[in-house]
């Protein structure tokens, strides 16, 4: 069974793909991702500046998943290059995709033509972070600020424009169709899901920050939701993430018309080979029904 795809114009070996935010700070840690059978690395969202994010405690497990306050911590654009360049040397056709976050549309530019400068196959702009401050879904709720900071983007940078929005909305389809009016080239649907956890020992929130962002098994049927009704109302090609644990569930999301699928919280769950876990389920599914990968991108759209 092959599982190689594209999107893009993007070859990957696999659809599966780290999701930013977990082992992708430090070139190391995302060459042992790269290694453990995704196709492709999503990095840290990098800012303009270094930012140390909130103060601790910014994790909390949950029922069905974790809540994170982390607060966009990172090493800030100058200092990330080095990272990437520890990739390229050990893995010189490695696919990197640069997660970004900013406050205005002139920002965003100049951070997706550092990362084009340094090598990434595709930039991805983060505008669904529901816990920092004056970025992510602050900005990224809004569809006049979405098809703007795209539009901006995409006038800076050759490379393919990924823009990934919050579910932290009344309507995704509007935020989605104003990154197809931008010009973008994808979609990556979607961020944590708003939330909170409160020791009723203390009586007062766990998280410093108090409300933070929920990752998990249960964000899945949200962001299935959200998916199939982006593909069914944008032309656009869909990356599928949250909450998948399984090749079942990366099948669900294809399904709804996701061409890839990334995945975070489930290298917690079920450690960092669970790529090369969930692509050999995801290959039994197929060859059990005779189908290829392609067969069942948007299966459930036609149904």
């Amino acid at each position: 069974m092959v599982l190689t795809t594209e999107i893009c114009d993007i070859k990957l070996k696999n659809p599966l793909i780290s999701a930013s935010g977990i082992l992708d700070e430090h070139g190391y840690s995302m060459l042992r991702l790269l290694d453990s059978g995704t196709s492709a690395v999503t990095t840290k969202s990098i800012g303009m500046n270094e930012r140390e994010g909130n103060l601790n405690p910014t994790v909390v497990e949950v029922e069905g998943g974790l809540i994170n306050g982390m607060g966009l911590p990172n090493p800030g654009i100058d200092n990330f290059g080095d990272e990437i360049k520890i990739i390229k040397r050990e893995r010189k056709e490695a696919k990197v995709i640069g997660s970004i976050f900013a406050d205005t549309p002139e920002n965003f530019s100049f951070l997706a033509k550092r990362m084009e400068g340094y090598g990434v196959c595709a930039v991805e702009l983060n505008l669904s972070c529901p816990h920092a401050k004056g970025f992510g879904a602050e900005i990224g709720s809004n569809p006049e600020n979405v098809l703007q900071i795209t539009r901006e983007v995409k006038k800076s940078v050759s490379i393919p424009v990924f823009v990934k929005l919050t579910p932290n909305v009344t309507s995704i389809v509007e935020l989605a169709k104003a990154c197809e009016e931008g010009g973008a080239d994808a979609i990556v649907a979607i961020n944590t899901v708003r939330a909170m956890k409160i020791d009723i020992n203390a009586g007062m929130p766990v998280l410093n920050c108090k409300i933070g962002g929920l990752s998990g098994k249960s964000i899945k049927p949200i962001g299935v939701r959200c998916v199939y009704e982006i593909a069914s109302e944008v032309e656009l090609p869909v990356v599928g993430v949250g909450g998948i644990m399984s090749g079942e569930d990366a099948i669900e999301y294809m399904m709804a018309g996701a061409k890839v699928v990334q995945i975070g919280s489930a290298i917690y769950y079920r450690e960092l080979d669970v790529f090369k876990k969930i692509n050999n389920e995801i290959e039994s599914f197929l060859d059990e029904r005779n189908l290829e990968l392609g067969d069942i991108v948007g299966m459930a759209l036609k149904r």
